[in-house]
């Protein structure tokens, strides 16, 4: 190559220069390398584990459903039509399912709540049913009961001893080992008992508004569509109240909470990497800077500007490549674990599970950063002149800023492009990263703001906070780049642990006040004095409050003359949960406590005009329902309707009686039902004496109501809601990791100025006491502004979630918070220092020959 001479390299000398420069260490690359593996490994981690899960859900569909269509009917059995169309669409097993109270015959003060499930000759269609010794089991004898483990314990019994429920007394004949039906049953209230259908006759607990849910489950030939025979049950009875599962949603409630949660991590572990590729541009930037006798030397040897990008984009794909490959294996890696430390809460297959979709997304995605964030630095470098290059230039050149724009711009607009179509919640996805990229914006216009104001701050007069200020806002600061991503990742750790600590407090201080101590169901009406009786003698000062309790389906809603039915619903929007399946019906006289009317009037005592209803203000805004607009409800097979007449809002966290509908009395109390019923015992709470007089008072007295404990459902909820806190936790680590790295990189790009800063210093006289304090104040100084905007963001965010979206009390534990975020801002310093020491070694004389 000749000075003066154009000539371009092309692919093949470019490789051979780039080989030939390349550190195979790569040294000065390293930032741009640790920024893609963490980022990548999250997004391969998060997608492989959610591919995983909806792949076993998608895989054992038959196994937990029990069948290929599930046809669930709330209340009563299915009538003799519908059972025919049932048989004739394919094989059917019946079963059901209630709560009721287990007892050991002669020890009338132990009793346990449990959910009690019958079983015929059929059942399991699919899968195989085993006890806890390993043999297979199917539908136990008459008079036999399978046991869960918590049965066993808590009653102190076994193999061969007797349990009694309701009227009958059964044998038990082992400790249920795999249920195969047991995911797709939904959440428990209390341990299982599995009995025949000829011993829950013997129960005698199947009474006219007896709260049992009767499952018909079909198993299909092979050449028939589970959803075709589940649409055509529909259609052929729609005012029935089916609630109607296929294979392919075993579990809708498991896979909209698999769905959302994987897409929630996903998102959260994009912003990480979004936040990595601000560390990527510094390194990559920090690269270049330090090639720069290079490039001027090649392009004074006659390259063009096209052979020097061409020659690190070479070097930069190499590193690319290689970061990806090692953050693709760190995700596989890491999937087991986090499948371990969730296998309790999701179906997930053990071992390593490889998805290629999730792997492909995730090296696409890093890719993209990758390429986005080093475009600016390469395009600069290319365009700059040889001459300009072998200026010492403190201030970037302004030259081609557009181009500089557009590429990132683009890379950016592919990155939110390919998240957003790839998510089940497109516009969820959207307003994430639009709400991800407002803030980083924020966060960038803050970092500006602190170097100009650092710029006009009077100086101080100690020479090292002098210069402390003087290094946040001199050429080639990395102030900017310093906030943003620590900022961001600072304030996920802030909201975080807002988060948690107000809803730990709220729990504590809502629970032990106003939680019932007990929920007890199937109380008939004429058993209402025996009920009193019994919970008055053990608990005298015990606050009771009943309530009529049935279960209906909504059918249709909306104006008189244009009303819509639920089965012709595309799509029931996801706010109107209470359009899935069936729901808990009342009716009142009164306003019920914790409801505060927000439109309509109630109906006066003893009403007996048109019938009426009230409605949840969140449903009615979720199906656009109006005052004077009508719901309809299947009670039995049996349509009722009713006019609108108010919205109430409900405080859901009362953890008492809140229906979504209460009906005027003159609506349903003809129809057949029970009491339900609330026990909150005062000051005798927590004694064992009197929980055992409650639970085997009305075992004895009222043998088919059923009593639900508050504590161990709230402490499995706990135990839920811990392991999704551990998962998000976890997540958002990769945000600060990520700041983490993008500091260190601010750190490098950084170093060749502050090398010569010492070296000036040192010349001057100054030691390395006083160098040492110059970093510290420095860093110390900024570590302070950060802190100011990860608190004032992150309590910010944390408010938000609690107070709008859980709708809970602000009860933030600020002790809790600040140590998260002094202990942050403690590794950063510590970080900061660390890849300072170099800086402080640096000899003047070596220093000086460098230049």
């Amino acid at each position: 190559m000749n000075a003066g001479t154009a000539t371009r390299l092309g692919w093949k000398g470019a490789w051979a220069l780039a080989r030939r420069g390349l550190d195979w260490k790569f040294r000065g690359l390293r930032i741009l390398v640790i920024c893609l593996v963490l980022g990548v490994a999250a997004l391969a981690a998060i997608g492989t584990l959610t591919d995983a899960v909806r792949g076993e859900l998608d895989r054992r569909g038959q196994a937990m459903l029990g069948a290929d269509v599930e046809v669930e009917v709330a209340g009563r059995q299915a009538f003799a039509a519908e059972r025919a169309a049932f048989a004739r669409a394919g094989a059917l097993s019946v079963g059901a399912r209630m709560r009721a109270m287990a007892t050991v015959p002669g020890a009338d003060d132990t009793a346990v709540p449990i959910e009690l499930k019958a079983v015929d000759a059929a059942w399991p269609l699919y899968g195989a049913f085993t006890l806890a010794d390993g043999h297979t089991a199917g539908t136990p004898p008459a008079d036999t009961a399978w046991i869960s483990p918590g049965v066993a314990e808590r009653l102190g019994v076994n193999t061969g001893d007797r349990l009694r429920i309701g009227q009958a007394t059964f044998r038990i004949g082992g400790v249920i080992g795999d249920e195969p039906d047991r995911l797709g049953e939904g959440f428990a209230l209390g341990p299982t008992v599995i009995i025949s259908r000829a011993g829950l006759d013997a129960t005698a607990l199947v009474q006219p508004g007896a709260m049992v849910r009767w499952k018909y489950r079909l198993r299909l030939p092979e050449t028939v569509a589970p959803q075709t025979v589940a649409d055509v049950l529909t259609r052929q009875f729609p005012s029935a109240g089916l609630e109607l599962r296929t294979r392919d949603k075993a579990s809708p409630g498991l896979d909209r909470f698999v769905s959302r949660m994987g897409q929630f991590l996903a998102l959260v572990a994009l912003a990480a990497l979004l936040i990595a590729g601000i560390g990527i541009g510094n390194g990559v930037a920090s690269y270049l800077e330090a090639r720069r006798g290079a490039i001027a030397t090649l392009k004074i040897l006659g390259a063009t500007g096209a052979d020097v990008a061409r020659i690190y984009l070479l070097q930069l794909g190499l590193a690319t490549a290689l970061a990806i490959a090692v953050g693709l294996a760190l995700g596989l890696a890491a999937t087991p674990l986090i499948a371990l430390a969730l296998k309790s809460l999701l179906p997930i297959p053990a071992g390593v599970v490889l998805s290629p979709r999730a792997l492909a997304m995730a090296a696409g995605q890093g890719l993209l950063i990758a390429a986005t964030f080093a475009a600016p630095p390469l395009l600069r470098a290319r365009a700059v002149p040889a001459m300009a290059l072998m200026r010492a230039g403190l201030l970037p050149p302004r030259e081609g800023w557009r181009t500089r724009a557009l590429a990132m711009g683009a890379g950016l607009a592919a990155i939110a492009a390919i998240a957003i179509v790839g998510a089940e919640q497109p516009w969820l996805a959207a307003g994430f990263l639009g709400a991800a990229g407002g803030v980083l914006a924020l966060l960038a216009a803050l970092g500006w703001g602190i170097v100009r104001l650092a710029s006009h701050l009077p100086r101080p007069r100690h020479p090292i906070a002098r210069m402390a200020l003087a290094n946040l806002h001199r050429p080639g600061a990395q102030t900017g780049a310093l906030v943003t991503a620590l900022g961001f990742g600072l304030a996920a750790f802030v909201l975080l642990a807002g988060v948690q600590t107000s809803l730990d407090a709220n729990i504590a201080a809502r629970v032990p006040q106003r939680a019932p101590d007990y929920f007890v169901l199937d109380v008939p009406p004429s058993g209402l004095p025996a009920f009193n009786r019994v919970v008055r003698g053990a608990a005298p000062v015990a606050r009771i409050r009943t309530v009529p309790a049935m279960r209906g389906a909504i059918v249709a809603f909306g104006p008189a003359d244009h009303m819509i039915r639920v089965a012709d619903l595309a799509r029931i929007p996801d706010d109107a949960w209470a359009l899935r399946g069936d729901r808990g019906l009342t009716f009142a006289d009164a306003l019920p406590e914790s409801n505060v009317l927000t439109a309509g009037q109630w109906w006066p005592r003893g009403y007996t005009g048109e019938p009426l209803v009230s409605v949840d203000e969140k449903l009615a805004q979720a199906i656009h329902l109006k005052l004077g607009d009508r719901i309809t409800v299947s009670l039995l097979g049996v349509e009722r309707s009713a006019r609108v007449a108010s919205f109430r809002r409900i405080d859901w966290d009362s953890y008492g009686f809140n229906y979504v509908l209460v009906f005027s009395p003159n609506a349903l109390a003809d129809a057949p039902y029970n009491l339900a019923a609330t026990i909150e015992l005062g000051k005798d709470q927590g004694k064992p004496a009197v929980s055992r007089a409650i639970l085997s008072g009305l075992v004895r007295a009222l043998p088919s109501s059923s009593v639900i404990e508050v504590g161990p459902v709230l402490s499995q909820a706990r135990s839920l809601l811990g392991q999704m806190a551990v998962a998000i936790f976890a997540a958002a680590s990769v945000a600060i990791l990520a700041g983490m790295a993008v500091l260190a990189g601010a750190i490098a790009a950084a170093r060749a100025q502050r090398q010569y800063d010492a070296v000036v210093l040192r010349v001057l006289g100054a030691g390395s006491g006083q160098l040492l304090m110059l970093v510290l104040a420095e860093q110390a100084l900024l570590a302070v502004l950060l802190a100011g905007v990860a608190l004032a963001l992150g309590t910010a965010g944390a408010w938000a979630v609690v107070t709008q979206l859980f709708e809970f009390a602000w009860l933030p534990g600020w002790g809790t918070i600040l140590a998260v975020l002094g202990g942050a801002l403690l590794l950063v310093l510590l970080m900061a220092l660390g890849g300072s020491l170099a800086v402080l070694r640096t000899r003047p004389a070596q220093a000086l020959r460098e230049l």
